[in-house]
């Protein structure tokens, strides 16, 4: 047999295996590059409901990551519309359909009305990926760019324009061109400077100057509207108001990607592109994840001029599940959960919540330097040093395994040094959720503080001086000195 392919078990004809055998089979079968969750000692989910993963062993993890399962793991009005569907009709996108107009439609109540032309496509990747040939096509322009640290998917085209994959690979492209992260805890203006948007905004408008005087053009600036891989960043208000004039007076586009933050997980509005105000509206705009609760289901948002130049070009663009009846289906039962269970008010409230325990916990701990972010997405950034802030990379590696092993919490890190604890969780993530987690971690970061001041006495020498004193204190009998 050939060596790729796993014998059959008994286990396996009966459809159901230990974690061991999966694991085994795992390794041998699936590419090890797609790495697992807690890769040490994997968790193997078998059930999940809400907020909660289930165990082979009926363990329960409350789950703080899984921002795909928007409105909480196998809603049961979500699966309902699916099967409903399913059972009825599922066929190529190409065949006209209620079920894709009465989504778009759908869609263009939530977006400023010139986002009126819609492309549904698969996944965040594809999305993106068409949000770049749309950007070519109308400009006419090949350059484009990016923030730093940023990541827009896993296709050639989109590792292209990530900085967080393309620095590991190849390198960078000569028509890509990557401006600062406006992060204004760490990076080159902070929370002191009197207008850090406008000063971020300005470092565009120089590397546009810079691309011109090497005689070429912007397509479009590509910006994630809250970088997640970054770091949870949040940007300064009026950022994307300056870039989008300056990139428009290049002749670009401006496109926000809302794979990780659309569909109301900043709470105060239904996509984070907004939180820059009322009078901003990107060119295009991509969403995926959380779209379909799980299932494969993206789009991409543009402009009446920007699709017509697009449609122009004379070839045909189709996708042949992009768009398809039980996808739209369940995108339209999405969205009635996040109205009907006000999804959008619990982001609002329990974020607000979670935060703020979060920032009640920096005077007791030094090693948090920041706690950032806007409804149900939040960042717990860990440092070494407050003055310095050096990222605490270990001890963030060290909270999210503890949180998993001692208390079934599920977290992850994100940043250009993990050391941000992110928070995505489902949008049914409640109080009682925010208050455990942020108990949990003050217990561990305690115990790591105590742990971290006695390695320090030990290293020292200080730690057997303090004890011979100790009994010298409390020794009636002192006549051994």
């Amino acid at each position: 047999m050939d060596a790729c392919v796993s014998e059959p078990t008994e286990n396996m004809a009966l459809g159901k295996l230990r974690k061991e055998e999966t694991l085994v089979l795992r390794k041998k079968l699936i590419g090890q590059s797609c790495r697992l969750f807690y890769s040490e000692d994997p968790v193997k989910i078998v059930k999940a409901r809400g907020q909660f993963l289930f165990d082979e062993n009926g363990k329960r993890y409350l789950d703080c990551i899984s921002n795909v399962q928007h409105v909480g793991h196998c809603h049961p009005s979500i699966t309902k519309a699916a099967s409903a569907q399913m059972d009825l009709l599922n066929t190529n996108a190409r065949f006209l359909h209620d079920n894709i107009v009465m989504y778009a439609a759908r869609l263009a109540a939530t977006l400023p009305e010139k986002l009126c032309v819609f492309y549904f496509v698969n996944s965040g990747s594809e999305a993106n990926d068409l949000a770049l040939r749309l950007a070519h096509q109308y400009t006419q322009h090949e350059d484009v760019i990016v923030l730093d640290h940023a990541y827009h998917g896993h296709l050639m085209s989109l590792i292209d324009i990530s900085p967080y994959k393309f620095r590991k690979l190849a390198g960078q492209k000569e028509w890509v061109h990557v401006a600062p992260l406006p992060d204004t805890y760490r990076g080159l203006y902070r929370e002191d400077h009197p207008n850090p948007g406008q000063a971020y905004a300005d470092t565009v408008k120089d590397l546009i100057e810079e691309v011109h005087r090497d005689g070429r053009k912007i397509s479009a600036f590509f910006a994630e509207s809250l970088p997640s891989v970054g770091g949870q960043i949040i940007l300064p208000q009026g950022y994307s108001t300056k870039v989008a004039e300056y990139v428009r007076s290049a002749g670009g586009v401006f496109v926000a990607d809302e794979v990780q933050t659309g569909f109301g997980r900043v709470g105060s509005h239904f996509w984070a592109f907004q939180l820059q105000g009322q009078g901003f509206c990107p060119d295009i705009v991509t969403m995926g994840k959380p779209m379909g609760n799980g299932h494969p289901l993206a789009c991409v948002a543009t402009t009446e001029e920007i699709a017509g130049a697009f449609t122009a070009n004379g070839v045909e663009y189709f996708n042949t599940f992009g768009g398809n009846p039980v996808s739209c289906a369940i995108g339209l039962a999405v969205l009635d959960v996040i109205e009907e269970e006000d999804l959008k008010g619990n982001a609002t409230r329990v974020g607000a919540h979670l935060k703020d325990l979060l920032t009640k916990l920096q005077p007791q701990h030094q090693i948090i330097g920041d706690v950032r972010g806007v409804g149900l997405f939040v960042g717990l950034e860990l440092v070494t040093d407050r003055e310095q802030r050096t990222p605490a990379t270990e001890t963030a590696a060290l909270v999210v395994k503890r949180l998993k092993e001692e208390d079934n919490i599920c977290v992850s890190t994100d940043g250009p040094w993990e050391s941000v604890i992110k928070f995505k969780p489902p949008m049914c993530f409640s109080m009682d959720d925010a208050e455990l987690t942020v108990k949990c971690i003050d217990r561990i970061l305690t115990g790591w503080l105590h742990c971290h001041i006695l390695s320090t006495l030990v290293t020292t020498g200080l730690f057997a001086y303090m004890l011979f004193s100790l009994i010298l204190k409390n020794s009636k009998d002192q006549t051994f000195i």
